[in-house]
């Protein structure tokens, strides 16, 4: 097993409210220059710019992780991962069908820019990404795995959008065996308050819009190698 610095939830100016300088090189860019050996771009239920990001991690040594923040329809937020780019686009498909078909508004919102791997704009997602989409927090785990991908809760111990907040306890047959936390400072709380986490694989993850955001390089997981799969089945691990 070897150690890998990561930073596993990072959103790309295709999410709304991720800044314009969020482009998929820029990001890499920098989580290359802070030392991270694998990110992902998981953006707000898209997953189009993907193909970019991965393209500018082969080139900075960065291993890019193709995902999405799906947002539930009871807008708990689940960080959706994937082996291979062709699954995240078929699971990009699969949600797009069903968020809520809210046109976006710019001048509210923000922009939700695609982009290639010369960081030019190829075009703009119509719907508004941030919307709830109507898939459950119960499915949304089989949903994932239908393209091979795992799936886990976001930032548990926000005070909005997380499981916690926002269904206030762990489902009873949940099934997932990690978790994201946005500070770790709230490790021993949640787990004291909701046990379920206590036999979880945990991990700690920026939310970056902003490229200062990005992590530092501070928390490591261990794999087997650098690949996706490989990396992907050592945060899926057995519960106890």
């Amino acid at each position: 097993m070897i150690p890998l610095y990561y930073d596993l939830h990072i959103h790309s100016c295709l999410s709304p409210c991720g800044d314009d300088d969020m482009t998929p090189a820029n990001l890499v860019g920098m989580a290359a220059v802070k030392g991270l050996d694998v990110i992902a771009l998981t953006d707000h239920n898209s997953c189009k710019n993907c193909p970019a990001a991965m393209y500018h991690g082969a080139n900075y040594g960065v291993t890019v992780i193709p995902g999405m923040e799906l947002t539930t329809e009871e807008e708990v937020h689940v960080i959706c991962l994937f082996p291979a780019l062709k699954d995240a686009l078929a699971f990009d498909a699969l949600v797009y069908d069903r968020l809520l078909p809210v046109q976006n508004r710019e001048d509210i919102f923000g922009k939700q820019q695609i982009m290639d791997e010369k960081d030019e704009v190829t075009g703009t997602v119509e719907n508004l990404l941030i919307n709830a989409t109507s898939i459950s927090f119960d499915d949304v785990f089989s949903l994932a795995g239908s393209c091979h991908g795992i799936a886990y809760p976001a930032h548990v111990d926000k005070s909005s959008a997380s499981l916690i907040s926002n269904l206030g306890f762990v489902p009873p047959g949940s099934t997932f065996s990690c978790a994201e936390f946005h500070d770790f400072k709230n490790l021993h709380r949640i787990r004291r308050e909701h046990p379920y986490f206590e036999s979880c694989n945990v991990i700690c993850c920026s939310d970056a819009h902003y490229l200062e955001d990005i992590h530092e390089p501070e928390h490591q997981l261990y794999a087997a190698s650098r690949e996706i799969p490989d990396i992907l089945k050592a945060l899926e691990r057995h519960r106890r």
